[in-house]
């Protein structure tokens, strides 16, 4: 059930990482690690330490989707099989170069589809809104500088990772950062409105129970 203390709502999520082992993200960010070393690499679904290292850098969108259905449906397939799925919906693209995605409308249909959520593709989502739709039993993947995990204050753009909007405060959003930073940034980390709005590109997708 959520938690609410005045004008705060915060749902009660389980969190996941984009990688196997929450606790080596700062070793991984940072290089000390190559992520092909996290000894909890099989958990992640992936055939070999190497597919794993690739998937991981790029599935920050699939470790929310893992959360919402935690929440949702006390089940949490692997990444791999997340991964799996999305590509073949289109959600993701792979190329020579890397990976394409998460695109947000088949991501959207796949969701309703595969899993009976509500999920709406919102290529334009103002913060204004954000509470509200907390408010309203939603969650949200939003589209925020990675930097967002340590609160830098003059961030080169906005956008490029996703995180999971799990409650909201008349000071805060809280999320689940899916490469954020142990006892720090990971789960039900509270980012200051303004703080949030630096690195906002303000879309993302709505994720809910179907009515």
């Amino acid at each position: 059930m959520a938690t609410i203390r005045g004008s705060a709502l915060i749902h009660p999520v389980p969190y996941h990482s984009q990688w196997a082992s929450p606790e080596l993200v700062p070793a991984i960010l940072d290089g000390a690690m190559p992520a092909t070393q996290d000894p909890l690499w099989r958990t992640y679904g992936a055939e070999s330490p190497e597919e794993y290292a690739w998937w991981s850098w790029r599935l920050c969108g699939v470790a929310c989707l893992r959360m919402a259905l935690a929440y949702w449906q006390d089940a949490a397939p692997t990444a791999m099989e997340l991964a799996s799925e999305c590509l073949e919906a289109g959600a993701y693209v792979r190329h020579a170069e890397g990976l394409h995605g998460l695109i947000y409308a088949p991501f959207a249909a796949y969701v309703e589809r595969r899993w009976g959520l509500s999920a709406q593709s919102r290529p334009d989502l103002p913060q204004s809104e954000i509470p509200e739709l907390i408010g309203a039993g939603k969650l949200l993947l939003l589209s925020v500088h990675p930097s967002i995990r340590d609160a830098d204050p003059r961030p080169p753009h906005r956008g490029g990772h996703l995180v999971l909007a799990v409650g909201s405060t008349d000071d805060h959003l809280v999320v689940h950062n899916p490469s954020g930073l142990p006892a720090h940034s990971q789960e039900f980390a509270r980012v200051p409105w303004a703080a949030f709005d630096r690195v906002y590109a303000g879309r993302g997708v709505v994720l809910g129970p179907r009515p």
